[in-house]
């Protein structure tokens, strides 16, 4: 299985769909992360879900959602540019158990923020977090935004984690309904859907939940996981600390010691850092 994106449209139905498929990425956003079972379904379903909603940018961009709680889960970070690359992080107890989205986050809200490279300043979006799991979660969240009835079915464990969106298509004024029972019958369908078949390629599964439908699959758009290293953002970052500030956690730790939790990179300065961002003035004789 590669990670992929792909969308399809019932062709006598008013319905969209597209379905998402990660593995090499998946296992790259998780690599020695050691989290728990139940954290990482909650953070894998979220990167799938990211990603569908992701594939919507039309210009070069970034979107990010962050879901926050009190719960033992809590926080949750994925986001990805308009060529599907991805990253994310989740903070939580590491002793975290089985239970549902709702009671693994606790009260808390999804935020979604949009940054385009044509705009200085992001969009932002802020919802309740309503539902038990990550799925009814995003579907009250896109039922608010997007104002169409979406169905998710989402499966994440430690190996993949795979999405199958369905959306009803926005109608005109006065357009007839072709199939009236169309989206409740595509919904049935597409819940009987097992874990094990999240694993089959697009037209197979497509075809195995929908044999009797005539739907059309768009060509495959690659997802990958993207989080380089970024020595000259965090040069910068001490360099606007100023000199005496980085040169008292010098002296008081003998190193400088930065995270990056979003990429789990760490960064590690020693003293010639400070020469290095605050060369000393060479002096001017009269």
């Amino acid at each position: 299985m590669s990670d992929t994106f792909q969308r399809f449209i019932f062709e006598k139905l008013d319905i969209r769909g597209a379905f998402v498929q990660l593995e090499t990425s998946w296992q790259a956003m998780q690599h020695s992360r050691a989290y728990s079972e139940p954290t990482l379904e909650l953070l894998g379903q979220t990167t799938a879900i990211t990603t569908l909603i992701g594939s919507q940018l039309k210009s070069p961009g970034r979107l990010t959602f962050q879901i926050q709680g009190d719960g033992p889960v809590s926080l949750l970070v994925v986001d990805c540019d308009e060529q599907l690359r991805m990253r994310g992080m989740a903070k939580a107890a590491t002793d975290v158990t089985a239970a549902t989205a709702s009671e693994l986050i606790g009260d808390g809200r999804l935020m979604l923020t949009v940054q385009t490279n044509t705009s200085s300043q992001p969009y932002q979006s802020f919802v309740p977090l309503i539902g038990d799991t990550v799925s009814e979660i995003f579907e009250n969240y896109l039922a608010q935004s997007e104002q169409q009835p979406t169905r998710l079915f989402l499966f994440a464990d430690g190996t993949r984690a795979c999405g199958l969106f369905l959306q009803t298509l926005p109608k005109t004024a006065g357009q007839p309904v072709e199939d009236a029972d169309g989206w409740n019958r595509i919904q049935q369908l597409a819940a009987t859907i097992r874990p094990d078949e999240f694993a089959l390629p697009a037209a197979d599964l497509l075809h195995r939940l929908f044999a009797e439908e005539d739907v059309r699959l768009f060509d495959a758009h690659p997802v990958s996981y993207h989080c380089p290293r970024d020595e000259e953002k965090v040069r910068g970052a001490l360099l606007s600390l100023g000199r005496d500030e980085v040169q008292n956690i010098l002296e008081e730790h003998g190193e400088i010691r930065v995270h990056d939790d979003i990429c789990n990179h760490e960064y590690i300065f020693d003293a010639s850092i400070l020469d290095e961002l605050f060369p000393a003035q060479p002096r001017i004789l009269h």
